[in-house]
């Protein structure tokens, strides 16, 4: 009798555990509707970030910009999971991913550079009775990191730069770089200057900063192609980071979040001190930022010169592109919904918790109600 007493509270127990299972399940799976997608209107809660699916579904194909692809990884890891989209970014470069775009194969591109007016003609041809827009995303200082043994804090001014990255300045220990560095122990130690070799909106930014600072000391047009001679060539920011930590003697420019382990250099501006690239120090950059975009477009213009207290000069703006109108039917949910998520405040919220800048609230705010729009 005591066994079978015992054996029935234990089915009783069990049963009680499967019924709160299943009640469990039920109330995490009320939005889906059967085949793993979350149901029109529907929004689905993962890692304490609401995401709004809506008819989201199937892969959603993207290229560009190498400097936000730890931010499109990090988002991802929320957004999939909660909408069943399997979102493929390679991050190949904002050159690629414009051209992608332009010729139809992807739903969105990430550039680091706003499209060009020869690049806003393309784009009409995939754009159906629309045309590609720029809508800012990803804000971030683009870093110089070093690799000088002894050397732990190291200041440059944008003239001193632009001579090293044109072969102008060739060893550590030159008198320009002593002269910003007076208690450093510079070694006698050859300079490699890493640079991107394929087009890249981060180069596009660096030598923007180059030119609109220091142009007597920087003679080229700029642009996405590095057009320095001499230097060493890398792939992607993960390529030029990598470079720079191997190789003794090495500096190189990047994002943020790819300077993990990389000492990285100190910009004097003109403010009373020099400023060191962070997250604060690039969002009282960009926070000074202009739309001189047109219709819904929402290209910025970014202050290069600046000599505010705590800003860092050398910034940059990741742009999702994306059709206005004319975006492909199979695609465009799935588009808006992500786009959507990494607009909304905690899809910024990741960006900060990443090395990355998060777009100042009047702007990001714009481009929330431009992704509504999108059709």
């Amino acid at each position: 009798m005591k066994l079978q007493r015992k054996n029935r509270l234990r089915a009783l127990s069990l049963g009680a555990v499967a019924v709160s299972s299943a009640l469990a399940l039920t109330a995490c799976g009320s939005d889906d509707n059967g085949d793993g997608n979350a149901s029109g209107g529907s929004s689905a809660t993962t890692s304490g970030s609401s995401v709004k699916c809506d008819d989201a579904k199937g892969q959603l194909l993207a290229d560009g910009s190498s400097a936000q692809k730890n931010a499109i990884d990090a988002w991802t890891k929320v957004f999939s999971p909660a909408c069943k989209v399997q979102i493929n970014y390679k991050g190949a470069g904002s050159g690629a991913g414009v051209t992608s775009f332009t010729q139809g194969q992807i739903a969105f591109a990430g550039s680091d550079s706003a499209l060009k007016p020869d690049e806003v003609a393309a784009s009409k041809k995939v754009c159906d009775g629309g045309q590609g827009i720029d809508l800012p995303m990803v804000g971030g200082p683009i870093a110089l990191g070093y690799n000088v043994p002894g050397v732990d804090n190291l200041v440059l001014d944008a003239p001193t730069i632009a001579k090293i990255f044109d072969s102008k300045i060739k060893n550590w220990n030159d008198e320009a770089i002593k002269k910003l560095n007076p208690g450093a122990k510079l070694p006698d130690l050859k300079i490699q200057a890493f640079h991107r070799s394929e087009d890249s909106g981060t180069t596009d930014n660096f030598t923007k900063y180059l030119l609109a600072t220091t142009p007597e000391n920087w003679k080229y047009s700029g642009g996405k192609a590095w057009q320095a001679q001499g230097g060493q060539a890398a792939s992607g920011s993960a390529g030029v980071a990598q470079g720079v930590k191997q190789n003794s003697g090495a500096i190189g420019y990047f994002e943020l979040s790819f300077a993990k382990g990389i000492d990285t250099v100190a910009i004097a501006t003109g403010a009373k001190a020099p400023v060191k690239p962070s997250t604060e120090s690039a969002t009282a950059d960009i926070a000074a930022a202009k739309v001189i975009g047109t219709g819904k477009d929402l290209a910025l213009q970014l202050d290069y010169k600046t000599k505010a207290e705590g800003a860092y000069p050398i910034t940059l703006v990741t742009y999702e592109i994306v059709c206005d109108k004319g975006n492909k039917a199979d695609s465009l949910p799935a588009t808006k919904a992500f786009l959507r998520y990494i607009a909304s405040e905690d899809g910024q919220k990741v960006l900060a918790q990443n090395d990355y800048a998060p777009i100042p609230a009047e702007i990001i705010a714009k481009v929330r109600t431009t992704i509504e729009g999108l059709s």
